[in-house]
């Protein structure tokens, strides 16, 4: 059983930078994908970044490109996303996951595992 476990998350005016981590517990094998999804009140959960963990490929959501980044320390089993120049509308819940899927994609039912989220709120 893998467990992830979210943290980094706060409240910070628009502009602002936070830096999420993901502790991920119990891997027995890597995972072909990581990724960040959110999820803000009334809308759907939706990918913001992921990482094929084999070659290190990164992927964007056309709405955090050149402002987010992602990455990964193998050696601590540690996912990360840095958030700089936050906006309101980056206001939600965020959720690392992981997938046992061959490939790296967007739809979070191809995830096997999810943290428990973060909460992520920016001003205006």
């Amino acid at each position: 059983q893998v467990q992830l476990v979210e943290s980094g998350g706060g409240s910070v005016q628009a502009g602002g930078s936070l830096r999420l981590s993901c502790a991920a517990f119990g891997y027995t094998y890597s995972s072909y994908c990581m990724g960040w999804f959110r999820q803000a009140p009334g809308k759907e959960r939706e990918g913001v970044a992921r990482i094929y963990t084999g070659g290190g490929s990164t992927y964007y959501a056309d709405s955090v490109k050149g402002r987010f980044t992602i990455s990964q320390d193998n050696a601590k089993n540690t996912l990360y996303l840095q958030m700089n120049s936050l906006k309101p509308e980056d206001t939600a819940m965020y959720y690392c996951a992981a997938s046992y899927i061959a490939g790296c994609w967007d739809d979070p039912g191809l995830y096997n595992y999810w943290g428990q989220g973060t909460q992520v709120t920016v001003s205006s």
